[in-house]
């Protein structure tokens, strides 16, 4: 089993921020399901180390309208809700999240705020790519024809 890298989240009523920091990322894989399944994984630094994520977030997402941008210091996801609605907290199971899960108080509005916030968090997220093109299955390749 791989080492957790840190995640930091913050939410919209209709949308999740993930932000996977993890510098010098070498093939990062992830993989967003429909019933709200995120796995991650990727090989980092000289050395090669793993490391990886596998977790149930607390509701559904539309994997069709979520992006992904993959930078030099993090790999950053923004989950599109299936239903509107503020979250409890991120993770399906009830109790204390795990210590590399923090709030990405920079993202963050609270439920009260979010009509006067969304000013604030204009991302552009045209350069963003879409989940359709970036899941990965290792049981699926592309280069099978070659």
């Amino acid at each position: 089993m791989g080492r957790h890298p840190e995640v930091k989240w913050a939410q919209r009523s209709d949308k999740v921020f993930l932000t996977v920091e993890l510098p010098d990322t070498k093939s990062p894989k992830v993989k967003i399901e429909p019933e709200g399944r995120f796995t991650f994984s990727a090989v980092v630094g000289s050395s090669d180390d793993e490391y990886e994520l596998d977790f149930e977030l607390f509701d559904k997402i539309n994997v069709e309208e979520s992006k992904i941008s993959v930078g030099l210091r993090n790999v950053f996801c923004v989950l599109k809700k299936t239903d509107v609605g503020w979250w409890k907290r991120l993770l399906k199971g009830e109790g204390k999240p795990p210590p590399y899960l923090k709030v990405d108080w920079n993202k963050w509005v609270d439920e009260d705020e979010e009509t006067e916030g969304t000013k604030r968090d204009n991302f552009d997220l045209g350069g963003m790519n879409d989940f359709s093109n970036f899941n990965t299955d290792e049981a699926e390749s592309d280069d099978e024809s070659m």
